[in-house]
C-alpha cells in the first residue's frame, strides 16, 4: 500500500488534491510542504504520496533516477484508488514539475475514475531544460479533463516568453506566479516572495476546484 501523508484544512474542504512529487524531491521537501499548507489554507486538502523509486531511497534503496514518466503511470493510478474514499469535495490529481506530467499523462486515460474532475500543475516541465525545441505537449492535448498550470514566468522548463509562441488547447488555463523559476521562487531584488507566489498558485488552485462542474 502506498503512505499517503496527508494536510487537511482547519475548516472547511472544498476539494482534495493527490499530489506526486517532482523527479528528484520526496513529498515531504521544503516545496512540496509549503504547497500543501498553502493549500489547506485555500481549502484544498492535499494527499502527497511517492512513486516506488522515491519510496525505496527511505529503506536505503539505491538512488537511482526516474523512469521514463509513462511508466509512473500506474502507480499514480494506484494512488488515485487507494485515496479516492477518503476525498472530500471536487477530486483533483496533480503534482510538481514531472509529477503533474504524469498525473496529465493518467487524465488522457479512459480508466481514470470519472470522480477525479480536474488535473493541476505546478511547474510544468514543457520542455527539458535547455531544450526548447522538444516539447511535452502531449500529455496535456490528450488530457480528457480540464489542466491548470501554475507556472514560473522564468521556468527553465517553459517560460512565459517561451510559452507565447505555443498554442495549447481550451481545456488548459495558465496561470504565471511573478518572477517564478522552476519551484515558483523569483530574484532576491523582486517584489515578489516565494511565500507570495505558493499562496498564488494554491488560490488559483482552489478557484480552479470551485468552477469545476
Amino acid at each position: 500500500m502506498t503512505d499517503i501523508l496527508w494536510t487537511r484544512p482547519a475548516d472547511v474542504t472544498h476539494a482534495t488534491l493527490l499530489l506526486a512529487h517532482g523527479a528528484g524531491a520526496a513529498m515531504d521537501s521544503s516545496f512540496m510542504t509549503r504547497l500543501a499548507a498553502a493549500l489547506a489554507d485555500s481549502g484544498v486538502a492535499v494527499a502527497r504520496f511517492e512513486f516506488p523509486y522515491m519510496a525505496a531511497r527511505r529503506t536505503g534503496g539505491k538512488k537511482t533516477p526516474p523512469p521514463k514518466a509513462d511508466l509512473l503511470v500506474g502507480a499514480f493510478q494506484t494512488a488515485v484508488q487507494q485515496v479516492s474514499a477518503e476525498a472530500e469535495g471536487t477530486f483533483l490529481i496533480g503534482g510538481k514539475s514531472m509529477g503533474g506530467r504524469v498525473a496529465a499523462m493518467l487524465a488522457g486515460s479512459a480508466s481514470l475514475p470519472g470522480r477525479v474532475k480536474g488535473v493541476v500543475c505546478v511547474g510544468y516541465p514543457f520542455h527539458p531544460t535547455g531544450k526548447a525545441d522538444v516539447w511535452r505537449l502531449e500529455p496535456l492535448e490528450q488530457s480528457r479533463r480540464p489542466v491548470l498550470i501554475t507556472q514560473g514566468e522564468r521556468d527553465p522548463f517553459g517560460s512565459q516568453a517561451e510559452l507565447a509562441a505555443v498554442s495549447l488547447p481550451e481545456h488548459v488555463s495558465l496561470t504565471y506566479l511573478e518572477d517564478g523559476n522552476h519551484d515558483l521562487g523569483p530574484r532576491g531584488q523582486s517584489p515578489a516572495t516565494w511565500d507570495g507566489n505558493i499562496r498564488a498558485a494554491a488560490a488559483a488552485v482552489a478557484a480552479f476546484a470551485r468552477q469545476l462542474p
